[in-house]
């Protein structure tokens, strides 16, 4: 079975990919899984512990393949207000649940969650149901901790992005 095992970085050394591996968000941010390239094939992802697979990485196999990461599209929603502040506002109830978001020009994305639509449009975001690829943010300590000048890339957190995280309401029985 092919195992991925490395994510490269583009060059001309890279120029060649060999094979596409098409997953959604909650896959791609596992260190462990087996999966199905785009040919059929099966490949096993052995990564570090917190790697996060964004759309486009690429990824060297054992036998020196290499293999491009493609983010499906999944059940999202796409968050938008009629102005910056009332999407802020949004933003901000949604990190105060710890809820990932993807950023975009004017909207939020966030995974499909019939509760969540129902806050957001209490504050008046109009909320649409759309098949997308998912690319939250990493979040405040995705950067790493290099000191090398790139503490900022966004595509190679350090720590892992959980992909839910149980929130206690007042109301939730015990």
């Amino acid at each position: 079975m092919l195992t991925l095992h490395t994510k490269i970085e583009r060059s001309e050394n890279a120029a060649q990919i060999d094979g596409q591996l098409i997953l959604p968000y909650e896959l791609r941010e596992k260190s462990r899984l087996r999966a199905t390239l785009q040919s059929g094939e099966d490949v096993a992802v052995f990564t570090v512990r917190g790697t996060v697979m964004r759309d486009g990485d690429l990824m060297l196999a054992n036998d020196g393949r290499i293999i491009q990461v493609l983010a499906a599209a999944e059940p999202t929603y796409k968050v938008e207000c009629a102005n910056a502040f009332a999407l802020l506002r949004c933003a901000f109830h949604l990190g105060n649940r710890h809820t990932q978001a993807q950023l975009g020009d004017g909207f939020l994305r966030i995974r499909k969650d019939p509760v969540l639509k129902e806050m957001l449009e209490g504050l008046n975001a109009v909320v649409t149901e759309e098949m997308a690829s998912f690319e939250p943010e990493a979040g405040a300590y995705g950067g790493g901790h290099h000191h090398g000048g790139d503490d900022m890339h966004p595509h190679n957190p350090l720590a892992p992005i959980p992909l839910r995280q149980r929130i206690h309401r007042p109301s939730d029985k015990q």
